[in-house]
């Protein structure tokens, strides 16, 4: 056969008739195929069970959890944890899982297995305001048993029950316990701060900033006694100047007009002096030079009563007094110089703790805003360690988020897999594609000429006449034997449709009264 030729509906439909059997054949071998798949395949049962995230009993306002994480996260989290070696291997080994297999399997296998075989789903659903939020799962189990698809997948959701337990209540414990851990670190390091600080403070009590104007206070008050300290040392100074000038005079036996005219003015008996002392004392403190004057007198009129009997002349008496008051003056000016340096040094005392101030405040300032900052981190960390024990509370009364068992996985009544009906099915839509395929195969592989036109598109001429093709009567019967196997093997087809209706979709007086109910 030429390129040049191109087969019509006519070629087409003498191909069918002409490989009609095997199409037949080949169509009824595909569907057996098919059925004997359907039925052949082992059923597959699942057991599943549906657990409900439920949310805070208490108010977040009032009490807030540790545990943030979404629910998807943490259903994920606690899958892992379940599905490991150890806990798979037990339950395969409590309830002999796959030990009906064709092969033996090694015990990673089996796992491999057993893990292929538990499905986890999410029930998500809108919530206003938080978008797709995870409110349920549903854990499931297959097994080719009902009874112990149904075993394990109880066992299964009491794990993931308990292990969410588990982890919530480790959890609040690990939080609880870190940040007592870091509240104790913090307490030691407040601790330490607290005793620098006392240490630095006694180091530098005298200068201390809040101590400033009581300092200032003072040096003002020991400049003011040091000015009053220097005039009386001075006026003591022209005192003893006086004295010793005094004390000459009675040496050289002249009596001073100054001074006889204030002993003329003045009392001199020993009462009068007395009265005299009584009344500067009522005005004055010992420490003025009037009260110390008239004491001094005093003093040299006793001495000089206790030697009223002895021969020394009056002069010497005089002298004796004059020299009197230069001993007391000289000891009054060395007291005032005593005082002077003491006052002295007392203000330079003062001008170095003022000056040393800034610098004390200086670190004062850094010691005190450590000391602020580790005890506002250690307050804090105390809140926190109260939350994180309130959440634990929580956790351990189960009053938190929590997995609720809403369903209990139930014995399966009908198997998930295989779905026979689409085996089926798939073998109707795959018996004429198959066979028109091989059919088509065999016809491209076969090089005979197809009728008139083709034979004439092969030599090239002109076909004036055909003759059909003359059958036998030994055609004849074998081709009405055909005919007939044909016809029995369509009813045996039909029967066969009939009977996976029946068994695998609905039973046939059913379809009939659906069927007679809609025309009625």
């Amino acid at each position: 056969m030429t390129s040049e030729y191109e087969m019509s509906v006519n070629d087409y439909i003498a191909i069918i008739k002409h490989r009609a059997v095997l199409l037949i054949v080949s169509a009824v071998v595909i569907l057996g195929v098919c059925v004997m798949v359907a039925i052949s395949l082992p059923p597959t049962y699942e057991s599943s069970g549906t657990i409900l995230v439920e949310s805070q009993q208490i108010s977040p306002d009032l009490v807030a959890a540790n545990n943030n994480t979404f629910a998807d996260e943490r259903i994920e989290v606690i899958r892992q944890r379940v599905m490991t070696r150890e806990h798979l291997e037990a339950i395969i080994n409590k309830y002999n899982l796959f030990a009906s297999q064709s092969r033996q399997l090694s015990v990673t296998e089996k796992i491999d297995e057993m893990r292929n075989a538990i499905t986890v789903s999410l029930v998500s659903a809108a919530v206003k305001g938080r978008g797709e939020v995870t409110i349920a799962f549903r854990l499931g189990f297959e097994h080719r048993e009902p009874e112990v698809a149904n075993k394990v997948a109880n066992e299964l959701v009491t794990l993931f029950l308990d292990e969410n337990i588990k982890q919530r209540t480790e959890r609040a414990s690990e939080t609880t316990e870190f940040l007592t851990q870091e509240a104790d670190k913090l307490r030691v390091e407040l601790e330490a701060l607290e005793n620098r600080l006392a240490d630095f403070k006694q180091a530098h009590s005298n200068a201390l900033p809040e101590h400033q104007e009581l300092r200032m206070n003072m040096l003002s008050r020991a400049e003011t006694e040091l000015k009053e300290v220097d005039r009386d040392y001075k006026a003591a100074r022209e005192e003893l100047r006086f004295n010793e000038l005094e004390v000459s005079a009675a040496s050289a036996g002249v009596a001073k007009p100054g001074a006889a005219g204030a002993a003329a003015d003045k009392p001199q008996d020993l009462g009068s002096l007395k009265a005299e002392y009584a009344r500067l004392l009522s005005l004055y403190t010992e420490a003025h030079p009037d009260v110390r004057a008239v004491k001094r007198k005093i003093a040299a009129l006793e001495s000089a009563s206790g030697n009223a009997g002895s021969s020394v002349a009056p002069v010497s008496l005089d002298v004796a007094k004059a020299q009197a008051r230069v001993g007391a003056s000289q000891a009054r000016i060395n007291s005032l110089a005593d005082q002077k340096r003491e006052i002295l040094s007392k203000i330079d005392a003062y001008e170095a703790q003022i000056l040393e101030t800034p610098q004390v405040e200086r670190g004062l300032v850094t010691l005190m805003r450590d000391h602020d900052n580790a005890r506002k981190k250690y307050e804090e960390i105390r809140t926190k360690e109260m939350g994180a024990k309130i959440s634990e509370s929580l956790e351990q009364e189960n009053k938190a988020e929590r997995f609720v068992l809403l369903e209990s996985p139930l014995m399966p009544e009908k198997p998930v897999r295989p779905n026979r009906k689409k085996v089926v099915a798939m073998g109707f839509v795959l018996a004429p594609v198959g066979a028109g395929a091989l059919v088509m195969l065999l016809e491209m592989l076969s090089q005979r000429v197809r009728g008139v036109e083709a034979l004439g598109s092969v030599v090239g001429r002109r076909v004036l006449a055909s003759i059909p093709y003359i059958h036998t009567k030994a055609e004849l019967a074998r081709r009405r034997k055909w005919q007939t196997l044909v016809v029995l093997g369509g009813v045996v087809i039909i029967a066969i449709f009939l009977v996976l209706v029946h068994f695998l979709y609905m039973p046939l007086d059913l379809i009939v009264v659906k069927t007679l109910g809609r025309f009625a």
